[in-house]
């Protein structure tokens, strides 16, 4: 039976309501235009501090872009509460060795997975040691993540490192359209491949088969 994790963030969402209480809670992003809408949505009931921790993006000037529009974002945004912001390491090297083998799989596939896996270990562990009450990613937003995969290596993660886990899926209610009129009503640069070099090889490659088909 497939879980529904928007109800199971409602569901705690009206719990703080009630309470009044407003947590910590450590936000991993993936880029500036899958934040926009998390940040616009669970800023009313979080203190949030931004992570950019992504050692798959390629090639480096293409990570350090992502981060300089995060920035620009957080400080242009009207949020609820003040949003904190931290740039991880460019790390590329943990990734080259989790994706080791998986080269050839296609997006979405096991080295995706692992990619997954390795963000939110580094987001778990910051929140660990930052005192965070919640952890959670943007990822769940794109209608091209496994939101039901991330929420699992998340709430494995959580249990594992001792810190709780938010469950999401930000696509639903339409998360993922308004993050894209944020994006339009920020100038925000959306890139157009997920962000690792394989799934740049798969754009370019589908670019080159558009354009073949044209002439």
């Amino acid at each position: 039976m497939n879980q529904n994790y928007q109800k199971e963030l409602d569901r705690l969402l009206d719990t703080l309501r009630r309470e009044g209480r407003v947590p910590r809670l450590l936000l991993h992003s993936c880029c500036a235009p899958c934040s926009s809408y998390v940040l616009e949505y669970l800023s009313q009931y979080f203190s949030i501090t931004v992570l950019y921790y992504n050692p798959n993006i390629f090639p480096q000037e293409e990570f350090e872009t992502r981060i300089r529009e995060q920035e620009r974002l957080i400080a242009a945004m009207p949020l609820a509460h003040p949003v904190s912001f931290v740039a991880g390491p460019y790390d590329s090297e943990k990734f080259y060795a989790v994706a080791k083998g998986l080269e050839q799989e296609p997006e979405g596939g096991e080295r995706c997975f692992r990619c997954y896996e390795l963000r939110l270990r580094e987001a778990a562990r910051c929140a660990k040691e930052g005192g965070f009450d919640y952890f959670t990613t943007t990822l769940t937003i794109s209608p091209l993540k496994n939101a039901a995969k991330l929420n699992e290596i998340g709430q494995r993660l959580g249990e594992e490192l001792g810190v709780a886990w938010l469950p999401s899926d930000f696509k639903k209610r339409n998360g993922y359209r308004r993050s894209t009129e944020l994006s339009k009503e920020y100038g925000l640069y959306r890139q157009d491949y997920c962000g690792c070099v394989y799934s740049r090889q798969e754009r370019d490659r589908r670019v080159a088969r558009r354009q073949e088909e044209g002439q």
